[in-house]
């Protein structure tokens, strides 16, 4: 790397591998991710507001039928953790005290959304989801996560709380574990303790046999021992308590009685309108950003098309909605778990939706046996690894400013809602760019000027390299004949630029790993960074 250029990426182009059918890899893969998928997809359907078998379906939807849509080669589709609290605000809001009328309320949200999301692709404005801020990103799932954990502590103790409020209900969790129902409390230790312990475990099974597996695998037994499915109270040291079937998973009949259809009557309402923004916008976000971090991870290297996806993904979310799930996005955990295990297609995805559909309606019985409090435990869980001390020390190693975005989010968010802690993050963004002398032109009309000699494309940025000049260099980029054979190099030149933002570095990062010759930044020497991280921002050095 010379003092002026910095190299971003440079591999091999593996995306020309011959495509196969499925493989034996796809099927194993598939049922690998199916028994990771079915545990959480019934915990994220209750703490949603949904019936449990609202997830699976979601599940099943994003497997099945989303896969044959054209949905990304190695992204697992279906509920994730970081659409809770948008699905759990939606039935309360909508419902008024009355969660049966919120919940298909709430399906009529998740078909207008999925309407929007498909229309965001026929325009090609998937994309959009690579200029969002990291750190506001960030700040969004770990203020999710501390929702999350602040709802499902409280079902894992067994206690009901009395507050409806984030910050009320975190303040309620010290009174409810001295109030714990201790046996259920118990399912709940045990669940927590296998899931934060078996990534300790050094021995070849435990990376081979998925945790939630293990937790069932304990935890169920434990819960026909405790006669959990039979009403009675039993006493504790000086206490008496009580047990039932009503700490266990409730599923209907069979998965036709599970269907539920949507209630347009207050679609046209401020709150309806509210959350169908949060779902088309943030689905969008977080189901792109996923699918960009899995490329990353595919080791044939392939490049997903956005767009496509997105069209798929609305396919399958307008579908759930009108037949009573979740919306659902491309997760990332599951996505993970399925490159470990060697999948190789889009087959695996189809083949985790195929067993979940054989076990719900062939061994329904088995799911009734799950205590509620394991599934809560899994999900504080989730919630820590969303909010994890670790977001916060790299948000602050970014810089400043990118530890101020991600606290803004956090904070707006866990005070107000999703949408305007995404807002306020975004807000004091721009404010942030501006007091750096940031000109207003590059908000309202940023430029990405290419020039091409012989096989090296030429893309200057001017006036200042940020969020918003992402879109533009990617079409430039394409429309130039990035993507054609006889382009070996892409240089982008911020030599002119007042300000290269931590967004436009990590997104240029992105670029690089999707780009199949080499990639190469010109200029960024000349920029003085807020901190020693490599995508720190940037700024011109006064005279």
């Amino acid at each position: 790397m010379t003092p002026e250029r910095q190299d971003l990426k440079t591999h091999d182009d593996l995306a020309g591998a011959p495509r196969r059918a499925f493989q034996k890899a796809d099927v194993k893969s598939g049922f690998l991710v199916f028994l990771i998928a079915l545990p959480l997809c019934l915990g994220i359907a209750l703490a949603s507001g949904f019936p449990p078998v609202a997830g699976v379906l979601t599940a099943i939807i994003g497997g099945v039928l989303v896969s044959l849509l054209g949905s990304a080669a190695l992204t697992i589709k279906g509920p994730a953790a970081g659409l809770i609290v948008i699905a759990l605000g939606a039935v309360q809001e909508l419902g008024g005290g009355d969660l049966a009328a919120g919940y298909r309320r709430a399906l009529a949200v998740g078909v207008v959304a999925a309407i929007i999301q498909i229309v965001f692709a026929l325009c090609r404005v998937a994309t959009v989801g690579v200029a969002m801020s990291p750190s506001v990103v960030h700040g969004m799932l770990a203020a999710i996560g501390i929702i999350i954990i602040s709802k499902q502590a409280h079902v894992a103790l067994g206690v009901k709380p009395e507050s409806k409020e984030t910050l009320g209900l975190i303040a309620e969790i010290p009174h409810s574990l001295v109030t714990a129902n201790p046996r259920i409390l118990l399912l709940g230790a045990l669940g927590l303790l296998i899931m934060f312990g078996m990534p300790l475990i050094r021995a070849r099974w435990a990376r081979a046999v998925p945790a939630p597996l293990v937790v069932l695998a304990v935890t169920v037994p434990v819960a026909l021992w405790f006669h959990l499915g039979t009403p009675h109270d039993y006493r504790f040291m000086t206490g008496t308590y009580h047990l039932g079937p009503e700490f266990l998973v409730r599923l209907p009949g069979t998965l036709l009685d599970a269907v539920a259809f949507p209630d347009f009557s207050m679609i046209l309402t401020g709150t309806s309108l509210k959350y169908v923004v949060m779902f088309a916008l943030i689905g969008t976000i977080e189901s792109t950003l996923t699918v960009l971090a899995v490329d990353s991870m595919d080791p044939r290297k392939r490049s997903s098309d956005l767009n496509r996806d997105l069209l798929a993904l609305g396919g399958g979310n307008l579908v759930s909605a009108m037949l009573g799930g979740l919306p659902m996005i491309s997760e990332i955990v599951r996505s993970k778990a399925n490159i470990d295990a060697g999948a190789t297609s889009r087959w695996s995805n189809f083949f985790h939706g195929v067993f979940l559909l054989l076990f719900v309606a062939l061994l329904p019985g088995l799911l009734q046996a799950i205590p509620l409090a394991v599934l809560a435990a899994m999900l504080v869980y989730t919630g820590t690894r969303l909010a994890s001390p670790r977001e916060f020390v790299h948000a602050g190693e970014a810089g400043l400013d990118q530890l101020a975005l991600f606290l803004t989010t956090l904070l707006v968010t866990l005070a107000t809602d999703l949408l305007m802690g995404v807002a306020a993050g975004l807000a004091l963004k721009i404010v942030l760019h501006l007091l750096r002398g940031v000109p207003v032109a590059a908000f309202v009309r940023p430029r990405a000027e290419a020039t091409r000699t012989g096989s090296t494309l030429h893309v200057r940025v001017p006036g200042a390299a940020i969020f918003t000049a992402l879109l533009p260099l990617r079409r430039t980029v394409d429309s130039a004949g990035g993507g054609g054979k006889d382009v070996t190099e892409v240089v982008v030149d911020v030599e002119d630029a007042v300000l290269v933002d931590h967004t436009f570095l990590a997104g240029l990062k992105t670029m690089a790993q999707e780009w199949h010759g080499t990639l190469t930044l010109r200029g960024l020497d000349q920029l003085t960074p807020v901190s020693a991280h490599p995508q720190a921002t940037r700024r011109r050095r006064r005279a």
